[in-house]
């Protein structure tokens, strides 16, 4: 077995949850060096409180907090959303877009102090520790990377609070009832615990932010969001930077029972988890600006966008958020957003944004071109030669077939007129 390599100083990514608090005196005890922590406050609200006591308590030298949300929100949230990413239908990636922030402030904090490593808390089986990994190799591939779950002994939640009260780490998880969570402005993930075996309905106590659809008001509220060049800049009427937007917009989408997802993902180190995601306001901010593409992109653009959105939503998922695509993407996505301006209505009522209503100066949608009604701007005459042009392939090729066989491929041939020779 290799020697492990000397290191002096680490940057440890520190959330105070069971596995990051025991890094802490792991590390110390492992590599014999300083422990600066670093947690970056993306929104996790009262699991902040008494974070820097709590590291110093666990054996680290110092501890940063740092408010990034609007960064966050800025640099991460609004582009992910303008490129229509999400992961497998579902998931709106509230995890996978704050780690390659907190990655690279982490390796900002490290070249600060200088540090010759950082360490984070992602477990061998999940994605977080590609996220993290590739921003740094990305931003300072100089720099050691110390990954706990992939070199001690600790196997379970149980190793781990064992491991924790032995070195006097004050944890506020218990063995009875275990969910590791990821929480912040746009999201708050649930995994593990009951949620392993997907045929579990997760439990209501679970939930941390949204109503339960059943017990969310009788009455339907209605909420108007206003988006200028693809960011919001409104709800119901009143002006609000970003923060406020979010914060705003998760806490009408939140108790209306709002963007609760049950999902089995595809993980990209190659198996399939159980996860229980809860987006109240994310679900508002993507349905409304969907809703204006709606009205003010040609389809075209629209159609691509789609095929760029799954690709985005890859890259991010996959913790590439550094890498010249990613850029080139968003080069393509901040020329579709000049026109995404306007007003989208919804009515929320028990779990559902019910979509009623949007409109744009820069809408594409003309009523006198599609009404019903008489009209002097569309001749439907015109359509008999744009049909037989359009289908014009599909008659070449059953007239060809119809030669040589008989019958169109999509016709069921009568092999009772064919005999056996």
């Amino acid at each position: 077995m290799n020697p492990r390599p000397k290191v002096k100083k680490v940057v440890l990514a520190y959330s105070g949850g069971l596995d990051t608090s025991v890094i802490v005196p792991w590390l110390r005890n492992t590599y014999g060096c300083e422990v600066i922590c670093f947690c970056a406050n993306i929104g996790q609200e009262e699991e902040l409180s008494g974070l820097e006591a709590k590291a110093i308590a666990s054996g680290a030298s110092k501890c940063y907090i740092e408010d990034l949300r609007l960064e966050f929100l800025t640099d991460f949230v609004i582009p992910t959303m303008q490129a229509g990413a999400v992961y497998e239908r579902k998931y709106l990636l509230g995890t996978s877009m704050a780690r390659p922030l907190i990655a690279k402030r982490m390796v900002e904090v490290a070249e600060m102090e200088g540090a010759d490593a950082v360490a984070h808390g992602a477990t061998g089986k999940g994605n977080d520790q590609v996220r993290f990994e590739l921003t740094v190799m990305a931003l300072n591939p100089r720099l050691r990377i110390i990954a706990p779950w992939r070199e001690w002994e600790i196997r379970s939640r149980k190793d781990a609070l064992d491991y924790a009260a032995e070195h006097h780490v004050p944890v506020t998880a218990t063995e009875k009832s275990i969910y590791s969570r990821d929480r912040n402005l746009v999201h708050m993930s649930h995994e593990g615990g009951l949620l392993e075996d997907p045929w579990n309905e997760p439990e209501e106590p679970m939930y941390t932010l949204t109503t339960a659809p059943e017990n969310a008001p009788n009455e339907p509220e209605f909420v108007e969001i206003d988006l200028r060049a693809g960011v919001p800049v409104r709800v119901n009427g009143v002006a609000r930077g970003l923060l406020g937007i979010m914060e705003e917009l998760n806490r009408l989408g939140a108790k209306h029972g709002i963007g609760r997802v049950d999902l089995v993902e595809n993980r990209l180190v190659g198996m399939k988890s159980h996860g229980v995601y809860e987006t109240p306001g994310t679900t508002l901010l993507y349905e409304a600006h969907a809703a204006l593409e709606q009205l003010c992109l040609d389809k075209e653009t629209l159609h691509f966008k789609q095929i760029v959105g799954l690709r985005y939503a890859e890259l991010v998922y996959n913790g590439q958020w550094y890498t010249p695509l990613r850029e080139a993407l968003d080069t393509f996505v901040k020329t579709t957003e000049a026109n995404i301006t306007g007003t989208v209505r919804f009515k929320l009522y028990k779990g559902n944004a019910i979509l009623v209503g949007r409109k744009s100066p820069n809408s594409l949608y003309r009523e006198d071109y599609v009404t019903f009604m008489e009209d002097d701007v569309y001749n439907q005459k015109d359509a008999e030669g744009f049909i037989k042009l359009f289908g014009l392939p599909l008659k070449v090729q059953a007239l060809l077939e119809i030669e040589g066989h008989g019958v169109s491929r999509y016709r069921s041939a009568d092999y009772t007129k064919f005999k056996r020779d």
